[in-house]
């Protein structure tokens, strides 16, 4: 890696608790927003599908790989400018794009432009997350960024919510366009309020060491591939997404088609476990980090472990079971799952990384776990669901069939952050040199 020099970080430099609180609370909800605007296309599936007339592959393909794939060719250019030039701009001006063509997507007459739509959501929601991260780290210091980033995570279950239930009756009231459009729109405002309202804070204010240069992107993969524990903490997050996110892609038609419910119907079996569980889970979890006994990032993966390993069987039982009253117990269980390890990951990331590679290393990791939850899991659940169809067409039974594939996945995911647990305090104090009494 590049030199490294120590600094004394003057007080003055701190941010208020008031800004740092603005901060983390308006992060969080353009994080509401790109999960929103992600998730209503899961919600409305069925109804696409059945209007452009096409098989489980196809609306598959057409819903989630295309916002994946444009996500993916710019995430890690946008973050590396982003480590070099101003995130508050790159941030409000994503947020602005992406809500945009949201909004174009509820406008879309054919297949073409409801693709072309979904390209540039991909390309918006491609500069939203790593800024966003990399922004409340220099608002916070190294042992409050894991709550902080699970503060910041808050805005999944809430955009999940939104995306599913608000989203869900819109579409049943008026039409699937008319939801796209409802979760567009204030998206736009609330750029133009970043741009107003938020300043662009000095990178590394709160660290015990700084990163005199900044490095290219060879310089920070280099150094990631170093950082054994980011490396297993990315892919944990990585497949924790392929595992929750992948299944909750097709939970929507799954419950339509198994439980004969309507898209409005579908979208509130989970709407409500999304808000309120996925809200406890996180909230839940920020109090516990907050904790002093959680400095210790050992114990953040041991926690992340255990709790995706436990949840893992909940998910294949709620894909099993032919009793909707069972399926919604255990969706209860294990829907907040989906949400408790996003934050920890972001935060432990950004205390593995220097101030000048956090916005790449928050990239990489959205680069994996988006690969591994747009194009991965939804078009090999539909393919498998396709397949499974033996040449009809595609039922509940296929597609509980190609779910129960995916559901064990979660172990694998445990497995990862349970490894990171070996290196992850001598690699956190190379990136950063934050440390405490339980160092070794």
């Amino acid at each position: 890696m590049s030199s490294i020099s120590a600094i004394d970080i003057p007080r003055t430099k701190a941010p208020s608790s008031f800004e740092r609180w603005y901060v983390l609370i308006l992060m969080c909800l353009i994080y509401a927003i790109n999960i929103a605007d992600r998730y209503v296309v899961s919600t409305v599936l069925e109804p696409i599908r059945l209007e452009l007339k096409l098989n489980d592959a196809g609306v598959a393909f057409l819903t989630g790989i295309p916002l994946a794939l444009f996500y993916v060719a710019f995430g890690i250019p946008i973050s590396w400018l982003a480590d070099r030039s101003n995130r508050r701009n790159i941030l409000a001006m994503a947020l602005i794009i992406w809500s945009g063509f949201t909004a174009l997507c509820g406008m879309s007459r054919n297949y073409l432009e409801f693709l072309l739509g979904r390209i540039g959501v991909g390309v918006g929601e491609a500069g939203g997350t790593p800024p966003s991260t990399a922004i409340v780290s220099d608002c916070f210091p190294a042992d409050r960024r894991p709550m902080a980033m699970t503060v910041l995570a808050l805005g999944a279950p809430i955009g999940a919510w939104l995306g599913a239930d608000m989203a869900g009756h819109v579409a049943h009231a008026y039409t699937w366009r008319a939801a796209f459009i409802a979760l567009g729109v204030p998206g736009l405002l609330v750029g133009i309020l970043v741009f107003l309202t938020v300043r662009e804070p000095p990178r590394g204010r709160l660290d015990a060491i700084v990163d005199d240069v900044r490095p290219s992107l060879f310089e920070s993969l280099r150094f990631l591939w170093r950082q054994k524990a980011a490396f297993h903490v990315v892919m944990g997050g990585g497949v924790c997404a392929l595992w929750g996110w992948g299944l909750i892609y097709w939970t929507p038609t799954f419950l339509q088609r198994a439980y004969n419910l309507d898209v409005g119907q579908a979208g509130a079996v989970t709407g409500n476990i999304h808000l309120w569980g996925g809200s406890l889970a996180t909230i839940g979890t920020a109090w516990l980090l907050s904790r002093p006994s959680m400095a210790d990032p050992r114990r953040v993966v041991w926690l992340l472990a255990g709790g995706v390993a436990f949840t893992t069987i909940p998910s294949m039982i709620a894909y099993a079971t032919q009793s909707l009253w069972l399926c919604k117990l255990m969706f209860c269980l294990f829907i907040p799952a989906i949400y408790f390890y996003i934050g920890p990951c972001f935060g432990l990331l950004n205390n593995l990384s220097p101030c000048h590679m956090r916005n790449m290393f928050i990239a990489i990791s959205l680069l994996v776990a988006n690969i591994l939850n747009l194009i991965v899991a939804p078009w090999v659940v539909g393919a498998l669901s396709d397949w499974f169809a033996g040449g009809h067409a595609t039922d509940a039974s296929s597609l509980r069939s190609a779910l129960l594939c995916l559901a064990p996945t979660g172990l694998w995911a445990a497995y990862h952050l349970f490894m990171a647990s070996r290196t992850i305090v001598e690699d956190q104090k190379r990136a950063i040199g934050y440390t405490k009494a339980w160092s070794p």
